[in-house]
């Protein structure tokens, strides 16, 4: 596993493009610090996005997880990119040649979305704790440390979303049209929640409808934070409203997830398998 791994990321190393990329997404990740600047000062109003408590334990696990995620767009374009050059400069072919099954070069792929996965989970981990303990107005062990199933939600999100992108690079073999492709399944699943709700059901059931379904199910991981926000509370009970929302990370929510990233590992080979090289 060592060796199949090693030869990935020998080969992303050389590739120019996605060493920017690589450098570019991590870079990103290490900006969310920089929110912890931002201040208005405008006459008797001072403002301080650090001071609401957007980087207090154990909130932070919940904001951050879900505001990096955004990122993860980067890394896809490394992942379908990495398929494409594959087959454009025909090493997949020269790897089978060389003795590396068909399985062996599913694996290596896999592992190196793990790996991105991974690598991602402990950065946005150590950002965030880093931040924490900077600015938190909790710092007891116990409050640090609970709400973490948000950074496990994490790598599972990334895990499944990279292992989609993994299969639209095989199944479609050019990196702009899998990214296209990638795209359009986002406005069909937008599309088909629209007709079964206009259609069909109410609001719950369409969104338990739609939870089983990959894009949207990797989103539902980790749902929006900042309605969450003691702030925004407050203002919602001074205006008469009250959110009551359910935040937290379900084990069946990652289940599916974890589905669906077997599924394209499978399709992956599959596909693979059945294409003649």
């Amino acid at each position: 596993m060592v060796r199949l791994l090693q030869i990935e990321f020998i080969k992303l190393w050389n590739n120019r493009a996605s060493k920017v990329l690589i450098i570019s997404y991590f870079v990103l990740l290490t900006s969310i610090a920089l929110v912890a600047a931002i201040k208005f000062d405008i006459g008797p109003i001072k403002f301080h996005l650090a001071e609401i408590g957007i980087f207090n334990f154990p909130y932070i696990w919940h904001f951050n997880t879900f505001v990096t995620a955004f990122f993860k767009l980067f890394l896809a374009i490394i992942i379908v990119s990495m398929m494409a050059n594959e087959y454009s400069n025909k090493t997949i072919k020269q790897n089978l040649i060389d003795g590396l099954s068909k399985k062996e070069f599913i694996l290596s792929k896999f592992l190196t979305v793990v790996s991105f996965s991974l690598i991602s989970t402990v950065f946005v981990f150590v950002v965030s704790l880093i931040l924490g303990l900077i600015y938190s107005d909790f710092n007891e062990l116990s409050i640090i440390f609970s709400d973490l199933e948000f950074v496990f939600a994490f790598f599972i999100k990334l895990m499944g979303f990279f292992s989609f992108c993994l299969f639209l690079g095989i199944f479609v073999k050019r990196s702009a049209f899998a990214l296209g492709f990638l795209i359009i399944w986002q406005i069909l699943e937008g599309i088909t929640r629209g007709l079964i709700r206009w259609k069909l059901f109410d609001a719950d059931t369409t969104d338990t409808i739609m939870g089983f379904f990959p894009l949207q199910s990797m989103f539902n991981l980790i749902k929006e934070p900042i309605t969450r926000l003691e702030a925004v509370q407050t203002v919602a009970d001074q205006v008469g409203e009250k959110i009551t929302l359910n935040y937290g990370v379900h084990w069946y929510e990652i289940l599916i997830v974890l589905a669906w990233t077997a599924i394209f590992i499978y399709l992956s080979y599959a596909l693979l398998k059945k294409r003649d090289l």
